[in-house]
């Protein structure tokens, strides 16, 4: 594989053991953990200075803050998505400053496109013949078309609810989709089947936390944030949350931005959840170390309805070791809030919409202050979500 040189390996989150990239193409070979890719700090040669010097665009002008090289990178343009002001929302909030980080802006319409980038470049580098993974739509069209691009072949496993869009876009960048009967749980069942068929020897699985790298892209996000905002690290960040990607990625953002010597300190982590499956949630209010598997979820926000999220645990530590809050908000608050923020301009997504509508709780519970500066995630764009927000109007008359 070709990697950068300040890459040490992959560390496992559970037993601590170290692990050759080339040799460890999924999880922890001696116990099965997640893996996390660990850096010399010393040896990696992003500065302040070097960035501004670069063209801002791509993922890989992040350089040795990575796992691959920017000439090794499987890449759609991905990344250097936009920060937009939402002034109105900062003043109802009584907060500084709010931006969305609008993710809708990536290739495929999703934050995805991040971490599928570097987990498609894993997986060709590994010599796999076709990628899978289960998921809830939107990251099965990012890995079709990512796929497409190496020269591999991708397998969706998305329940029926998933939305037409995603299912669509998934066949027209030629992947192939098995359509599950039932909801996400029941997606993760026949991929895991399939996953241990014989004749599946060739695939390589893109499941969230199965491979590193999914992680690893979505870590850029926060790289990106405190540059757009002239280095100065934003007070808080909400993401909306299913299995936990987006939140983990910024928390190993934020300890490689220091160890680099880029910033000083971390923003607040928030996870957002819609309050009918909320396994992170339920899990920090009651203080425990990991998630219980949700049993009823019941949320229009069909992207976030993962009941037993893959990286509750890490989820969790992200958002108390920076001083976070796990909230959940009514798919009746997400969507007024979503279309609060189209109304200014902004086309955020019903999924984004959960993180607005967070951020509203979090204000009225005084956990953001008069001059914080917020970042909210929207995770997809809101055309993909169009007739969840669409519906939302016609039920209030519009």
């Amino acid at each position: 594989m070709d990697t950068t040189t300040s890459l040490d390996g992959l560390v496992c989150v559970d037993c601590a053991t170290t692990h050759d990239p080339a040799a460890a193409p999924r999880r922890c070979p001696d116990c099965g953990g997640v893996l996390r890719a660990s850096y010399d700090a010393a040896s990696a040669g992003v500065t302040r200075e070097s960035l501004a010097g670069a063209r801002f665009d791509g993922l890989a002008r992040f350089g040795d803050l990575l796992p691959f090289p920017a000439e090794a990178l499987v890449t759609l343009d991905e990344g250097t998505t936009p920060l937009i002001p939402a002034p109105e929302f900062a003043a109802e909030l009584g907060v500084g400053a709010v931006y969305v980080k609008d993710e809708g802006a990536n290739p495929t319409g999703t934050t995805a496109d991040r971490g599928t980038a570097f987990a498609v470049t894993a997986a060709r580098d590994h010599g796999a013949e076709k990628v899978a993974l289960p998921t809830t739509g939107d990251a099965g069209q990012s890995a079709a078309a990512y796929a497409a691009r190496a020269g591999l072949d991708s397998e969706a496993f998305v329940p029926t609810r998933s939305t037409f869009v995603a299912k669509a876009m998934t066949n027209v960048h030629g992947g192939d989709m098995s359509v599950v009967e039932g909801r996400y749980p029941d997606a993760v069942d026949a991929f895991e089947g399939a996953m241990s068929d014989e004749d599946n020897a060739g695939w390589h699985s893109l499941a969230p936390f199965d491979t590193p790298y999914r992680h690893e892209g979505a870590k850029t996000l926060l790289f990106e944030v405190v540059e757009q905002l002239d280095w100065e690290v934003p007070d808080a960040v909400v993401h909306p949350t299913g299995h936990g990607l987006g939140v983990v990625g910024s928390h190993l953002a934020a300890e490689q931005l220091q160890a680099a010597g880029l910033v000083d300190d971390a923003p607040a982590l928030h996870v957002a959840q819609p309050e009918h499956c909320a396994p992170v949630v339920a899990a920090d209010d009651a203080g425990d170390d990991d998630t219980e598997e949700w049993e009823r979820p019941d949320t229009l926000i069909g992207a976030l309805e993962v009941p037993d999220p893959a990286g509750g645990a890490l989820a969790l530590d992200a958002v108390r070791d920076t001083g976070g809050w796990a909230v959940g908000a009514s798919d009746d608050d997400a969507l007024e809030a979503a279309v609060q923020l189209n109304a200014g301009g902004i086309e955020a997504s019903a999924t984004g919409g959960v993180g607005a509508a967070a951020a509203r709780e979090l204000a009225d519970g005084g956990h953001l202050g008069s001059d914080d500066t917020v970042v909210l995630v929207n995770p997809v764009a809101g055309a993909k979500e169009n007739d969840v927000l669409r519906s939302h109007l016609m039920r209030k008359g519009v």
